[in-house]
């Protein structure tokens, strides 16, 4: 495999989807432009960035609501299914009215209707290791909210081929995972070095068996909104500090939340040792 890149590629700030100099967009942002660790800056960062979000569902809904309110110039929006009543306890991009469509073209929708500006794309399609990188090649970093172990591993295995962080956010119950990893870099994890391989199949427990709280999932996506924020203005403001393999986890039962730091593993089958030199 080609050798990995060893830094976040940057982003320009020259030429973003819109200018967070006029007016509008200055009242819009004002909020996040008067934060020292943000500033304008770390806004025109935002607004040159470009995110894919894999799924439209419990998680990756409140995520795309809060990364279009951040002011993320554009987002791409994968995933393949349809609008179902059940999705509309927990899935806030929808409303009765979206039933029956496209996940993806109706979350789309929703973002032009939010904010005109902003460069949106849906993509109707199921990711796998087959297409990861096709669909992924052009956005600056993704965020993966999607409802199985096979495709967050062939699209952790896309991002450390293609040198793209991912932020990782999942829920099972009452408990939730959120990371943000960069297994392209010589010293960090990916989320495969988490898991490991056992997990390639599609075979994993669902929210339609086990259920899930609307509002915990809630909670995920708009960490997970959180942490893609810090890879967006990395290298540009004090909040971008991507905080690559420290996993957090919390239990919203109690609640609690605690940091698990995620170790680079050398054997890994997609950024170990072996297979950056195979």
């Amino acid at each position: 495999m080609d050798a990995p890149s060893h830094e976040i590629p940057p982003r320009s700030v020259t030429d973003p989807a819109y200018s967070v100099t006029d007016p509008d967009r200055l009242d819009r942002f004002a909020r996040h432009i008067v934060l020292p660790e943000l500033g304008g800056a770390g806004q025109a960062a935002l607004a040159a960035a470009h995110i894919a979000v894999i799924g439209a569902g419990g998680i990756g809904s409140p995520a795309i609501q809060y990364l279009a309110a951040a002011g993320f110039g554009r987002i791409t929006i994968i995933d393949d299914d349809l609008v179902e009543p059940s999705n509309l306890q927990r899935q806030t991009i929808f409303t009765e009215s979206d039933l029956g469509q496209p996940k993806a073209e109706a979350a789309a929708a929703w973002v032009r209707r939010f904010d005109p500006a902003l460069q949106v794309t849906p993509v109707r399609a199921r990711i796998d290791g087959g297409n990861a990188a096709s669909l992924l090649g052009d956005a600056g970093q993704i965020l993966d909210g999607c409802d199985n172990f096979a495709t967050r591993l062939a699209v952790s295995d896309a991002c450390v081929r293609l040198g793209k962080p991912l932020t990782s956010a999942a829920v099972g119950r009452f408990q939730a995972q959120m990371a943000n990893f960069a297994g392209h870099l010589p010293d960090q994890p990916c989320y495969r070095c988490w898991v490991g391989d056992a997990f390639d199949a599609e075979d994993c427990d669902t929210c339609a068996a086990d259920g899930v709280l609307g509002a915990f999932t809630g909670m995920a996506g708009s960490m997970g909104a959180m942490m893609a924020v810090r890879i967006a203005v990395a290298g540009v403001a004090a909040l971008g500090d991507p905080q690559f393999g420290r996993l957090q986890l919390f239990d919203g039962l109690k609640p609690a939340l605690r940091t698990i730091r995620v170790m680079k593993d050398p054997g890994c089958s997609a950024c170990g040792t072996a297979s950056v030199q195979s």
